[in-house]
């Protein structure tokens, strides 16, 4: 009966509350989809540098390097010398060694070259095919080869760079063998060869060797196999010992030509820039959804100052103190949960709209239908505690309201 009173007064003022609601929506919406995206993010990269310690590429940005070995999100610094990475990779400290080749794509996708040393990273397996045993054999991973339909059996052939529409090798397609199982992780978005068909087919470049000019140009700085060298675009080590963390960095970087960047400390730099923009946005919902209680106070308290009369007469037909406080309580919960309710699912709205961008931009696999434990939790918790907290005032107000003098003024 109170429920059903406390919705229709709702009803009374639609505009009123709409706002108020509209508000909450919004703000829940705007903190839950940071939660979702700041937890994915977060476990993805810890997820993609777990088996990683060590990657050593060409001088330039620490970041960079691992941003480019490790995510393929941003151009390589360069190419290295496969001899001189071959001494690290056969060092003692190191226990694995997964040297990448790269600079190629498909439909915007990059073609890695690698060795079978990749395929002992725990979760990658074979869904379907073979592995890739010969040159211009490739592997495709399972996101990749959904979007682009690719089947064992099929041919294609590679363009430079990351551009869909950039200059196609036109000499050797490669040969789809086989199809990975999902591993959650970056691989899902790869091609992956062996390193020979990288070599191969960028023999010619030495006849049109040009220096690159920018970012763009870099992505286009292929790894070659001259006359009497090769070359590779990052290696990834993993080490034996705590040890080698210590001195291996530091050894590469001051006695080498070459530049070693540990991922956990790029990753965690990114964490630190990436969590202001996520903690400024967060105090922008949060100062949204303090409106929205604003609004609220401002609704009930106009509505208690309406409706003196009709409450004082609930009060003489022997309505309790506390109903007509419950009744403002409840005026003020119902829109909270409608808010809370309506927030949420405009959150997962918003992650299924963005998640195939996410996932070709920047390889993260959002999934949109997962409750962020404790993250939305506390975020129910505080926009109930906000809205019961708005209604507070009007509820004590109907507590104390004096039936005689509100009757008499009447």
């Amino acid at each position: 009966m109170i429920l059903k009173l406390a919705w229709n007064n709702i009803w009374q003022k639609p505009l009123t509350f709409l706002l108020s609601w509209l508000l909450l929506t919004v703000s829940v919406a705007i903190i839950s989809v940071l939660l979702l995206f700041q937890q994915h993010f977060e476990k993805q990269f810890s997820n993609n540098i777990s088996d990683v310690d060590l990657v050593i590429g060409a001088k330039g940005s620490p970041l960079q390097l691992v941003l480019s070995a490790v995510f393929h999100l941003d151009a390589p610094t360069g190419n290295i010398s496969y001899a001189e990475a071959e001494k690290w990779m056969r060092h003692p400290y190191v226990s694995t060694a997964v040297p990448l080749a790269y600079g190629d794509s498909y439909k915007g996708y990059s073609i890695v070259g690698t060795t079978n040393s990749f395929f002992q990273k725990p979760g990658i397996e074979l869904l379907k095919g073979k592995l890739n045993s010969a040159d211009f054999e490739i592997l495709a991973g399972h996101a990749i080869a959904q979007k682009l339909g690719l089947q064992p059996g099929n041919q294609f052939y590679s363009a430079h760079g990351n551009d869909a529409h950039a200059e196609t090798h036109n000499d050797h397609p490669y040969t789809v063998t086989g199809i990975l199982k999902p591993t959650g992780d970056v691989t899902d978005n790869l091609l992956i060869t062996n390193l020979e068909s990288v070599w191969k087919m960028h023999e010619h470049g030495e006849k049109h060797k040009h220096e690159p000019h920018n970012k763009d140009a870099l992505r286009h700085q292929h790894p070659q196999k001259a006359t009497d060298s090769r070359e590779l675009t990052a290696v990834l080590l993993k080490f034996r010992s705590p040890v080698a963390a210590i001195q291996l960095p530091r050894t590469i970087n001051e006695q080498t030509g070459l530049m070693a960047a540990a991922p956990a400390i790029e990753i965690n730099r990114l964490f630190s820039l990436f969590g202001i923009g996520i903690d400024v946005l967060k105090a922008v919902g949060i100062g949204i959804m303090s409106l929205s209680a604003l609004s609220i106070f401002v609704a009930l308290y106009n509505s208690l100052k309406e409706r003196k009369y009709e409450l004082a007469l609930m009060r003489t037909m022997g309505a309790s103190r506390s109903k007509l406080s419950w009744l403002m309580l409840l005026e003020a919960g119902a829109l909270c949960v409608a808010g809370m309710v309506t927030g949420l699912v405009l959150s997962r709205i918003i992650i299924w709209m963005m998640a195939d961008k996410l996932q070709s931009d920047y390889h993260l696999d959002i999934s949109p239908f997962i409750f962020q434990i404790p993250g939305e939790l506390v975020l129910c918790l505080l926009t109930t505690g906000l809205s019961l907290t708005a209604a507070l005032l009007p509820a004590i107000s109907a507590w104390f309201i004096n039936i005689s003098k509100t009757l008499s003024h009447e």
